[in-house]
Formats: structure tokens, C-alpha cells, sequence
């Protein structure tokens, strides 16, 4: 008797373990089921905020580099050169504001600015930050569009800070300031006006005054826009200048510029001209440049320039450059070039018998022959571009 309520209560808590293990699995799978759901919500959330980011950021990059020969004072001269890396990044922080970061690997930190685009459509926006001078029409166009391997005329080298005037110095066209543009008209018109420290960049202001430029574009029929710029302000001098002798390193002195032009695309051919005077203290500088590009067949292109400048129309600095070439395209923006490039006149630099250094602007021929590779990339998540 004794041993059969012994069995049946080992079996009852045999039942009764069974049971509750059961139960334990049951009430299990649901949660473990709650807890891969949950996973694969945060998993998607993850996928759908990196998607959003992809939507909004556009990545650019280029670089251009070659081989130059130059003959001049009877001497041969050739290397290679690598021009320029440039990568920036281009974010869409909402659809009014945005933000760009550019940055060259072969020398400096070329650009960082926002924009807020304050109207419903492309009429006002306002830029602030680090950028390209409206001054020309070819200064805020970029390296990787410009038919010529040394890139823009001598006038707008010269006029926006690109490198060839020793009072500015090397300042790729660029500077610290603030800007409103807009467009109206369907495009038609577009307007910019800016206020810039006038130092170039990655510099505070040399002095209290700033630079106020000008900018207005007028495209009365395809293909065709005519641009007119100008600029008042008081530059500070960060060397001396064989071609403004008057102004020493350190001096402030008057800076104003103005310039007008045009550029024409078509399938028959591409040309882009401009007429330009600059101010600096009491020295006057001018010239104009015609510059074009021809298809010739398949993807293969002539190009031809002439540009004239003179740097002091006092002392009679005058300059003539022509240049001519072919470019193939091999793929959307990227191209090999060879050109030929004969100026004029050039700096001459000469150490006298006291071991001092002197440059001096001589009128003499100075000949080149230029070959760049051009390889550019514009990527965004839904295409390459």
C-alpha cells in the first residue's frame, strides 16, 4: 500500500515538473520572438537613418597632373607636376540648408561654407564661410571646365588673387566673407553680391576694410550668358610687386576691379570672353581674352586662346599669350591635353654682384608645351554623375 502512494506521488511531481517545464518553454518562445522582432525594428531604423544620410551627401573629387617643357633666356626647362587633388563634400543638411567642406591634398583647405536658401525658390540665399571671389567671369568656374591647362587668362590670375599678383599672393581665388545670391526668371537672371575680409584665405583681415563685390548674370537665349562683375575695396599688401613698385609689403592701398563678359555653349563649338581693369593705388591694369574650344571628331576637341594683359599701363607691362591645342575626352569629365603656349613677356629673376635678388617684368618670347591628365568623379547614392 505504502509503496503505491510512493509511486503516485513520484508521479505527481514528475507530472507536475513536466508541467511547469512546459509552461516555462511556452511563456519562453514569445519573448525570445518579442526580443527578434525588436532587433530587426532598430536593424531597419539603423538601414533607414543611413539611407537618409546617403540621400543628403554628395561626394566630388579630381586631380590633375602632367608634364611641362618650357623654353626661356635660351634655357630648357621640363618636370612633371601634380596640380591638384581636390575632394569635397557637399551635405544636404535640409532642403533650405546645406553645408560644403573642400580641401586640396596637393596644398591647403580651399573651402568650407553653408548656405540657407531663405526663399521657396532660388531667389535669396545666403552663403557664409570660406569661398571663391565673384570677381570675373571665369574666377568661380571650375579648374576641370576651363579649356586651357594653365587655366584661366592672365587678367583673372592676376585681378582675383589666383597667384600672380605679389601684393595678394597665392590665394586660389578664394576668401573669407559672406554672400547673397539668387536667381529669378526662370534662370534667366541671376545676382550675387558679397563681402569678403580681401586677405585670401585662411587669413583674418589685414586691415578694418573689407571688399565689396558685384555680380550679375544675364541669359537672354540658350547657351548664351553675359556677366558683368565688379569690385571696391583696400588691399593689404603682403609683398612687394614688380608691377607696383609704389606699394610695400604691409601698406594698405586702393583695390578695385571690374569686368565684363561672355560665354556661348553649342554643339558646333564653346567660347567664353571678357574685358577686365583692376585699380591697385594708382596703378591701372588691363586686358581681355578670347577663349574657345571645337569638336573635331568622335571625342577629340581643338582649343585656342589669345589673351592680352598689361600689369601697369604706366610703365607699358603688356603681355600677349596665345595657346593652342587638342583635348580627347575619354570618359564623361575626364581628358588628356596638349598644348602649345607662347607668351611674351615673363618675370625675370637675377641676383646682382651684392648677392641681392631682383625681378624684373621683361618683354621676351617664352614658349611651352603642356600635356594633363584630368580625372574627375562625382558621385551621389542614386548615380554616378
Amino acid at each position: 500500500m505504502r509503496k503505491q502512494i510512493f509511486k503516485e506521488a513520484l508521479l505527481a511531481v514528475a507530472l507536475a515538473a513536466f508541467s511547469s517545464t512546459a509552461a516555462m518553454g511556452q511563456s519562453a518562445a514569445p519573448a525570445e520572438s518579442e526580443q527578434e522582432q525588436k532587433q530587426e525594428q532598430e536593424k531597419k531604423k539603423e538601414l533607414e537613418w543611413l539611407k537618409d544620410i546617403a540621400d543628403r551627401v554628395e561626394l566630388h573629387g579630381y586631380a590633375q597632373g602632367g608634364f611641362n617643357y618650357t623654353h626661356q633666356k635660351g634655357e630648357d626647362k621640363g618636370t612633371f607636376e601634380l596640380k591638384r587633388i581636390l575632394f569635397w563634400v557637399d551635405a544636404k543638411i535640409t532642403d533650405r540648408w546645406s553645408f560644403l567642406f573642400m580641401h586640396d591634398f596637393s596644398s591647403v583647405v580651399q573651402e568650407f561654407y553653408t548656405d540657407y536658401r531663405f526663399s521657396n525658390n532660388k531667389a535669396f540665399t545666403v552663403r557664409l564661410g570660406q569661398f571663391k571671389n565673384g570677381v570675373s567671369l571665369e574666377n568661380p568656374l571650375s579648374p576641370t571646365a576651363m579649356e586651357a591647362i594653365d587655366v584661366y587668362s592672365e587678367g583673372v590670375t592676376y585681378l582675383t588673387g589666383c597667384g600672380s599678383d605679389p601684393l595678394m599672393g597665392v590665394q586660389y581665388g578664394r576668401d573669407l566673407g559672406l554672400s547673397i545670391f539668387g536667381e529669378t526668371n526662370d534662370g534667366k537672371f541671376r545676382y550675387e553680391a558679397q563681402v569678403m575680409n580681401g586677405q585670401g584665405i585662411n587669413k583674418k583681415d589685414g586691415n578694418k576694410e573689407k571688399d565689396f563685390i558685384g555680380r550679375l548674370e544675364y541669359r537672354p537665349m540658350k547657351g548664351l550668358n553675359i556677366v558683368a562683375t565688379g569690385q571696391i575695396g583696400r588691399g593689404h599688401a603682403i609683398a612687394d610687386s614688380p608691377y607696383n613698385p609704389g606699394i610695400h609689403a604691409g601698406d594698405d592701398y586702393k583695390r578695385n576691379r571690374w569686368t565684363v563678359g561672355f560665354d556661348y555653349k553649342s554643339k558646333a563649338f564653346n567660347m567664353h570672353g571678357e574685358y577686365m581693369e583692376g585699380k591697385d593705388g594708382d596703378i591701372t591694369s588691363r586686358g581681355a581674352y578670347l577663349t574657345g574650344a571645337v569638336p573635331l571628331f568622335k571625342r577629340f576637341e581643338f582649343v585656342g586662346s589669345y589673351d592680352f594683359f598689361n600689369f601697369n599701363t604706366t610703365a607699358g607691362m603688356d603681355q600677349h599669350k596665345v595657346i593652342a591645342g587638342i583635348q580627347y575626352w575619354f570618359f564623361r569629365k575626364c581628358r588628356v591635353q596638349l598644348q602649345y603656349v607662347y607668351k611674351s613677356a615673363y618675370l625675370n629673376n637675377w641676383v646682382d654682384d651684392m648677392g641681392i635678388k631682383h625681378v624684373e617684368f621683361t618683354h621676351g618670347a617664352n614658349h611651352a608645351i603642356m600635356a594633363q591628365m584630368q580625372i574627375r568623379l562625382d558621385y551621389s547614392r542614386k548615380k554616378w554623375l
